[in-house]
């Protein structure tokens, strides 16, 4: 065997290895979790004198959790859902996918796809490491008082998912 080949042999040693592995892990919230974040999340929100949708996703964005509060918008729920779809899709906050898409900006082409809202309130759930889901929040003035309100959800449940 020459040099090259022994080279060779050892730079592709990892990739057959992983090729061989069929499956891989991901971490999840559980239910429980979820509803936690979406009850702080329009919690923070009543405190400040805000009627809210929330909305808690898994990573692949398929809903956990909707809470409507009392007076929110009918828009609310599914703004929530989908600003919670597309930070969990982008795992990025929306306020920032917002600024990365702007008309001119390359990604802006984005903003037509039917479901991506590229406005604030909508922050990913991470766990070591991980995207494991997000929260939408929809119906306080303006994606900043969302994100916040979102920022609370993830607050409670910080301890529970570093697991």
């Amino acid at each position: 065997m020459t040099m090259r080949n022994i080279f060779l042999a050892l730079a592709l040693a990892p990739i057959a290895a992983h090729a061989q592995q069929g499956v891989f892990e991901t971490r999840s919230m559980t239910p429980e979790t979820a509803l936690v974040a979406a009850r702080a999340a329009l919690e923070s929100c009543r405190k400040a004198g805000y009627q809210v949708g929330v909305a808690v996703v898994d990573r692949a964005g398929i809903p956990q959790v909707m809470l409507r509060d009392r007076f929110a918008g009918a828009h609310t729920v599914k703004v929530a859902i989908d600003k919670a779809w597309t930070a969990a899709s982008f795992r990025i906050p929306t306020s920032q996918l917002a600024k990365e898409t702007q008309a001119g900006a390359p990604m802006s082409g984005l903003r037509s796809h039917p479901r991506v809202l590229a406005i604030g309130g909508a922050l990913p759930i991470e766990s070591r490491g991980s995207t494991v889901g997000a929260i939408g929040v929809s119906g306080a003035p303006g994606g900043e008082a969302d994100d916040a309100c979102a920022a609370a959800g993830i607050k409670a449940i910080a301890d529970a998912i570093e697991f």
